[in-house]
């Protein structure tokens, strides 16, 4: 038997936004109060509980169900990937509203629809890729980087978060290519590109 399963999110915790048009979406949908979940949090946040006991809950066959695609991901990337993850639980995946309305995994048409964001997620994946290549063998060329050492700024640091995700990478061009120090990039990032505390402020000050 398919299990609709609600997720509703807003982004300030202070009441100034409010869950009502999502949740009186999930009610026409059919999803009872006890199957929603519900986050206030950034959608930046690593960290929404409501969420992460959302997809624990869910079983074979359940449908998760969403206002909007920015409600669930973080990114492109993290929603792909989540979306991806869920259908080989056997978990489909319904967009109510907005971009991506026409996403219902447990369609045809809603795979299709699905593959062409999947496909935009690693051409975006590619792109960053290629920018920070570029940027690392200029850093290499130059020898070293002069003038002063760059502030660190959202775009930067979201572009060395995915530069320091690849094992690959080096960490002494990947600063020099970015104007920075070791010391800056580790102040807001660890080792394997996730935000330390002071990254994530960083983006939630952004947003």
């Amino acid at each position: 038997m398919q299990v609709k399963i609600g997720y509703v999110r807003v982004s300030k915790q202070d009441g100034s936004q409010l869950l009502d048009l999502q949740l009186d979406a999930m009610r026409v949908e059919g999803i009872p109060p006890q199957r929603i979940y519900q986050d206030h949090a950034s959608g930046r946040l690593d960290s929404r509980p409501g969420l992460d006991a959302c997809l624990k809950a869910l079983q074979p066959e359940n449908i998760l169900v969403v206002w909007k695609l920015d409600r669930l991901g973080r990114s492109l990337k993290h929603l792909v990937n989540t979306i991806d993850g869920l259908q080989h639980q056997g978990v489909g995946f319904k967009v109510l509203a907005g971009e991506g309305s026409q996403i219902d995994t447990m369609t045809a048409s809603g795979k299709l629809v699905f593959s062409l964001f999947a496909a935009l997620a690693e051409f975006e994946a590619e792109l960053i890729r290629e920018r920070t290549r570029a940027g690392l063998a200029a850093a290499r060329a130059r020898g070293r980087q002069g003038g002063r050492p760059r502030k660190m700024t959202p775009q930067v640091l979201q572009m060395a978060a995915a530069a320091m995700a690849d094992p690959k990478t080096k960490i002494d061009d990947l600063a020099a290519s970015l104007n920075m120090t070791r010391v800056t990039l580790y102040r807001y990032l660890n080792g394997d590109g996730t935000l330390k505390e002071s990254g994530q402020h960083l983006l939630d000050r952004a947003a």
